[in-house]
């Protein structure tokens, strides 16, 4: 009965099917990540085997038999491709911190979150360090003097500089950077406040120091034709240049949901190569005698194709725009295949081809919400083409408004596709980003993308200045949407952190939703639902100690209280983040619930313990402190005789960042270099 009942479900979904292969692709992926330790090469090989050996037993007519084998293939080989893409990628980490001298290439720049110019470096020399021991790639903040010009693509510097290994979570269960640099191959990250000077040889020249160049020339060229900020966003967009953004224009573009429109994504390459498109279809139908010997819109496809790669390699190819690229390539070349171009399987294909070249991009918020605003437009098309009420508006005196309408269905299903997800990953909700993506998007699409082809064409003519103006006065137009939205009475609604299971919970339901045939898909509705619900109701630690325990925040039923309003505020204000709480340190710590001074920090917590946190340098005075029911937290203590529970230096250098919950009376501590201690990047 219930192999019959399956059977029937599966043979309705058979058509279907095929785009479920990423999503069991990428969920051998997820569990490799997920893993707490790295499995050895002979169970990769395994696993990897028993999903090949599954492959031999596949029989198309039993396809219950023939889906879980199917499953099992592609999850076996997802998990054992991870495995080896992140082993292909290794290199070397510092193991201490460094000052000293730094010499390197500079690949990329950017701004800081202090905005700072920030460079990223290769043909890394520290003088320190054996040439096997030295990183690949490092990052540095530069807050001391820089010559002029010295800043130039390919260019070596030389500096004194502060590196330290990529930094574990800020909390247990956090973002860990520690990753991310891994597959960036980022070995060390750091800061100066000496000046930066030329080094010998003063630029290397190669095929990607040239392209690194011609970007920044570009980006020069645009900020010099558009003034201010308006300048430094056309170039964020097209070059991929944000190093003259001021950090209060993203502010107000996170704020009012329009951020996306600075990151080089599918809206900004589906636009570009729309526009191609078009451009060049209706200039051949101009001319009947050629677009009757030619297939303009194969044609035109191709063209389009060539543009999206040409827009690729000048704003530097960062993976969203990878992925921007190949989905818009795939659907291009399904208009030069005669097929339909926006279907779920060209969705699904893309979305494989990118796992195919970067595995762990199925972790970034880009690749989720990208991926989900495009499978919940098509799907939500493909049942709203079959409503009448859709097809009525085609015609008759009501055909005008169908745009609109358009426009509206649109920004409200890519809005509710990605708000959980965005939610998740940067813990904020815009109340009004429906509303100011209505009015930004447009102008986008509409004035400055195509103002952007028009000024490329008309530059070796000397009229790209008209076309920069357009550009500049849209943009204008963008930011002071986002600035209005941004500066209304609660834009932003804080949301706190979950655990990996409620993004889990929120893909699954989604997928159910909107790849399922039939009445069955409304069960990704409950388990959404249910996952919200769960979210809802879950809870932050009891305590939190920054990695060099000079600062703490006891959560409270005002919020978390902090024990200065001052030092280790990158932390704090991640914290505050995830737990949904919109104050800043220094409102966190004029809250009721940790006494002390700048020496030592006291608060009770449930069940009559209590922690003592101790900066002073006379280590007796702690030592007195250690009684029963207390954790101690004493950088400069190397161990105390009492009967309390301590943290020292030697514990925190062990520990990283540490959460403490309350359970059945008795504190429980995690520590967040645990969670990654047996992976490659968790050293």
């Amino acid at each position: 009965m219930i192999i019959s009942a399956l059977t029937e479900i599966l043979e309705f979904q058979r058509h279907r099917l095929m785009l479920w292969t990423p999503v069991m692709f990428g969920a051998g992926i997820s569990i490799y990540f997920a893993s707490e330790t790295e499995p050895t090469a002979m169970q990769v090989l395994g696993i990897v085997g028993l999903g090949l050996l599954a492959a031999f037993f596949i029989r198309p007519r039993h396809i219950i038999r023939t889906t879980l084998l199917i499953t099992l293939l592609l999850t076996s080989v997802g998990y054992g491709y991870a495995a080896y893409r992140t082993i292909n990628v290794k290199a070397p980490i510092l193991t201490r911190h460094y000052y000293g001298p730094v010499y390197g290439r500079i690949i990329g720049l950017d701004r800081s979150a202090t905005n700072a110019p920030r460079v990223l470096l290769d043909q890394i020399y520290l003088p320190e360090f054996a040439e096997s021991n030295t990183p690949e790639r490092v990052r540095l903040s530069l807050h001391g003097y820089i010559p002029d010009d010295t800043l130039a693509a390919g260019a070596r510097i030389a500096v004194t500089a502060s590196l330290s290994p990529p930094s574990p979570p800020i909390e247990p269960g956090g973002f860990d950077f520690r990753r991310m640099a891994w597959f960036m191959q980022l070995g060390g990250v750091g800061y100066t406040r000496n000046p930066a000077i030329p080094a010998h040889p003063e630029v290397e020249h190669n095929f990607k120091v040239w392209l690194f160049s011609l970007r920044m020339q570009l980006s020069a060229k645009i900020k010099s034709s558009i003034v201010g900020q308006n300048g430094a966003f056309a170039a964020a967009i097209i070059t991929g240049d944000r190093s003259d953004i001021n950090p209060d224009i993203l502010v107000s573009l996170r704020a009012s949901n329009l951020a996306h429109l600075l990151a080089i994504s599918g809206l900004h390459m589906g636009m570009l190569s729309g526009f191609v498109f078009a451009l060049f279809r209706y200039g051949f139908a101009i001319y009947p005698y050629l677009a009757l010997r030619i297939r303009p819109k194969k044609l035109s496809a191709g063209l389009a194709i060539i543009a999206g790669a040409g827009y690729l390699m000048l704003s530097g190819a960062s993976v969203a725009t990878q992925r921007a690229f190949i989905m818009t390539a795939v659907v291009l070349f399904a208009v030069i295949l005669d097929k339909p171009a926006f279907t779920l399987r060209a969705v699904a294909l893309a979305a494989f081809i990118v796992l195919l070249i970067k595995p762990y991009s199925l972790l970034e918020a880009g690749f989720q919400m990208s991926f989900a605003a495009t499978t919940a437009l098509i799907s939500a098309y493909e049942w709203l083409n079959k409503r009448q009420v859709w097809r009525y508006l085609s015609r008759g005196k009501w055909k005008f408004a169908k745009p609109v309408i358009a426009l509206l269905f649109t920004s409200a299903v890519a809005g509710a596709a990605t708000a959980p997800i965005s939610a998740f990953h940067f813990n904020q909700v815009s109340q009004y980003g429906l509303v100011a993506n209505l009015l930004a998007v447009p102008i986008m699409g509409l004035l400055v993308m195509p103002s952007t082809v028009i000024a490329f064409i008309l530059t070796p003519f000397g009229l790209a200045k008209y076309a920069y103006w357009v550009m500049g006065e849209g943009i204008g137009a963008i930011l002071t949407v986002a600035e209005y939205f941004s500066n209304l009475e609660g834009a932003v609604t804080n949301i706190k952190s979950a655990s990996g299971m409620v993004l889990a919970g929120i893909a699954i339901g989604g997928l159910v939703l909107f790849l399922w045939k039939g009445r069955g898909r409304f069960m990704g509705v409950v388990l959404l639902a249910s996952t919200v619900l769960i979210w809802s109701s879950s809870s932050r630690p009891t305590v939190l100690l920054s990695g060099d325990g000079r600062m703490f925040g006891l959560l409270t039923e005002f919020g978390r209280v902090v024990n200065k309003p001052r030092g280790s505020g990158y932390a704090v204000r991640i914290w505050l983040e995830n737990d949904g709480d919109s104050a800043t340190q220094i409102e966190a710590a004029l809250r009721e619930g940790v006494y002390g001074d700048k020496h030592n920090a006291i608060s009770d917590l449930p069940n009559g313990w209590r922690i003592y946190l101790y900066l002073g340098d006379d280590t007796d005075v702690a030592d007195t402190n250690c009684t029963e029911k207390t954790v101690l937290v004493a950088s400069k203590l190397t161990g105390a005789s009492g009967s309390c529970i301590v943290i020292d230096k030697n514990y925190l250098r062990r520990s990283g960042a540490i959460s403490i919950n309350m359970n059945e009376g008795n504190p429980i501590l995690e520590h967040s270099r645990d969670t990654a201690r047996n992976r490659p990047w968790g050293y």
